[in-house]
């Protein structure tokens, strides 16, 4: 680049995507006289799914804003929870995502995910053509103009992303009502109906089940229960209501 020079300050929630020396207060970029300002902030390392409101000189611009020489420039992180107009909030996860993709699930969350590498482009068709949020920790693919909404997560811990996903998007939850297999809804299931599906020692030990409305996999309330209980209360007690259903 070799054009009008301008000042941008990022947000702190943005400093992750830049680099060291554009983290502490405004930082001078030097642009192309045509390239619009989403596209500057995106070759500095942002992806655009992370950009809130862009100020100009104290005023908002859209990210096609054409930066001219001398402007001061506040990229701000997006605002949560985050509002996704224009379809039911679904999500859409990565081959990275299996973790996450299950316990958004288990809370009833409608969470696709592509347990195989795809590819990058197929991703991005998918979320466009489901209209669902992709969510993803390749910031590559976050860049993606197909893409019809999308999300980094910040974090590698599982519990730490299901947290995030939650405050920043604030999903309805609704526990015990999905599989996590394949992420169909459930439906109770009489245990006579399912008896030829379930080992002799679940037919002897338990008498309440659900079965997937795809899948056909059963539920119950295993040895696993307990577990995945306290991931269903800790997420309701900060994110939601009452648990509501079973598994």
């Amino acid at each position: 680049m070799n054009g009008p020079e301008i000042h941008c300050r990022f947000a702190p929630e943005l400093h992750l995507f830049v680099p060291a020396e554009r983290r502490a207060g405004r930082t001078a970029v030097v642009t192309d006289g045509s390239s619009t300002l989403g596209h500057v902030v995106e070759s500095l390392g942002v992806p655009l799914t992370e950009v809130g409101r862009l100020l100009v000189d104290g005023h908002e611009v859209p990210v096609s804003h054409i930066p001219r020489a001398g402007e001061s420039v506040e990229v701000r992180a997006v605002e949560r929870p985050q509002q996704v107009p224009g379809a039911p909030l679904r999500f859409l996860l990565d081959v990275h995502l299996g973790t996450l993709a299950r316990r958004l699930r288990l809370l009833g969350v409608d969470a696709a995910y592509e347990s195989e590498d795809i590819g990058d482009p197929a991703l991005a068709t998918r979320s466009a053509t489901e209209q669902r949020v992709l969510l993803s920790r390749d910031r590559g693919l976050l860049r993606r103009r197909e893409i019809w909404a999308g999300a980094y997560v910040y974090s590698h811990r599982p519990e730490e992303q299901l947290r995030d996903v939650l405050e920043r998007f604030a999903p309805a939850l609704a526990p015990w009502t999905r599989c996590t297999a394949c992420n169909a809804p459930l439906r109770e299931a009489d245990k006579d109906a399912v008896r030829e599906l379930l080992e002799h020692g679940t037919r002897s030990a338990y008498d309440a089940f659900a079965q997937c409305t795809a899948c056909e996999r059963v539920y119950w309330r295993g040895a696993h229960h307990a577990r995945l209980e306290v991931i269903v209360e800790d997420a309701m007690a900060e994110f939601g209501g009452a648990a509501t259903g079973r598994q």
